[in-house]
């Protein structure tokens, strides 16, 4: 794995994938290399004509890439449902899904759904979205699930009480529970998964601190100049590229050493920039008991049940 990049990427010919959020950023970047190595894939974006311009992006630096866009809104499970049982239907089959979208710090705002935006969208839309596309995953013998996580997990902490903040919000805290969902999430897939005989990998990955506009549009949303300038700076000094800032789910995402269960990030400055290496879930991740309880919970809450069978 040592200084490992994008060159690395074995040929990804006759495989499909999905990236969420590949308008921009990290889900750009990822739908760039798994198209530039041969792969098939289905761009999920939430805005048409971002994903139209992002498409045309991407063409122009891969002129010979497969690759499609669909819109999807994690926000929305109904868009959720539609979006999965649009694509089965012209693709039964899938080899890696990447559910890399999320939105990050924004100011309190509910969902079509009632549920708080940030873990509807980073969690409940993801949770969702895998489990509708499971029947697909399953059809292909040791598919991917890379779900993209944060160092943020690290201080995050389910509250069970108020998972939707309605009675407490704070931004912070609210997208550090978000992103400990995501890594809880990914484990209990692996593990499930496991349990059942499939051979479905199941693997949570983080960019460090990468440069997108994930940083910046929670202050552009409010109209707040000077904390986007702030923001927008502080990338420049402090944060790696969005194109290093994709290796670990893109390693996550092809590499032939990956095993169902682990955890991908970048190498050096704590933890925040680098090579991707395996690095150590935070000690909340590994607790199965709350991954299975927000497993039941977030069945309950989206109405997906997963079916291994």
């Amino acid at each position: 794995m040592a200084r490992w990049s994008a060159a690395d990427i074995p040929d990804l010919t006759g495989r499909t994938a999905v990236v969420t959020g590949a308008n921009s950023g990290l889900g750009w970047q990822t739908a760039l290399e798994l198209a530039r190595h041969g792969a098939t894939v289905t761009m999920a974006c939430r805005d048409g004509e971002k994903g139209a311009d992002a498409l045309n992006r991407l063409r122009a630096e891969a002129p010979d890439a497969d690759a499609t866009v669909r819109i999807l809104d994690l926000a929305d499970l109904t868009s959720v449902q539609s979006f999965a049982d649009d694509l089965t239907g012209s693709q039964p089959k899938i080899d890696v899904l990447v559910n890399n979208a999320g939105v990050m710090a924004v100011p309190y705002r509910e969902t079509v759904d009632g549920f708080e935006a940030q873990f509807a969208t980073n969690h409940l839309g993801h949770f969702a979205l895998t489990g509708r596309l499971l029947p697909a995953l399953l059809a292909e013998p040791n598919s991917r699930v890379v779900t993209v996580s944060s160092t943020a997990a690290a201080f995050g902490r389910l509250d069970f009480d108020d998972l939707q903040s309605k009675h407490r919000y704070l931004r912070w805290p609210a997208y550090s529970q978000s992103k400990l969902a995501n890594q809880l999430f990914a484990y209990e897939l692996a593990r499930r998964a496991e349990a059942a005989g499939t051979t479905l990998i199941s693997v949570a990955a983080h960019p460090g601190y990468a440069a997108t506009n994930l940083q910046t549009a929670a202050p552009v949303s409010e109209g707040n100049r000077v904390r986007a300038e702030l923001m927008r700076i502080t990338n420049l000094v402090f944060a790696q590229s969005d194109v290093d800032g994709a290796l670990p789910q893109l390693y996550a995402a092809t590499a032939p050493d990956v095993a169902t269960g682990e955890y991908l990030g970048p190498d050096s400055w704590f933890g925040q920039r680098g090579h991707p290496t395996r690095v150590t879930p935070p000690r909340q991740a590994r607790s199965t008991e709350a991954a299975q309880r927000l497993w039941a919970v977030s069945e309950e809450l989206t109405g997906v049940v997963y079916e291994f069978a």
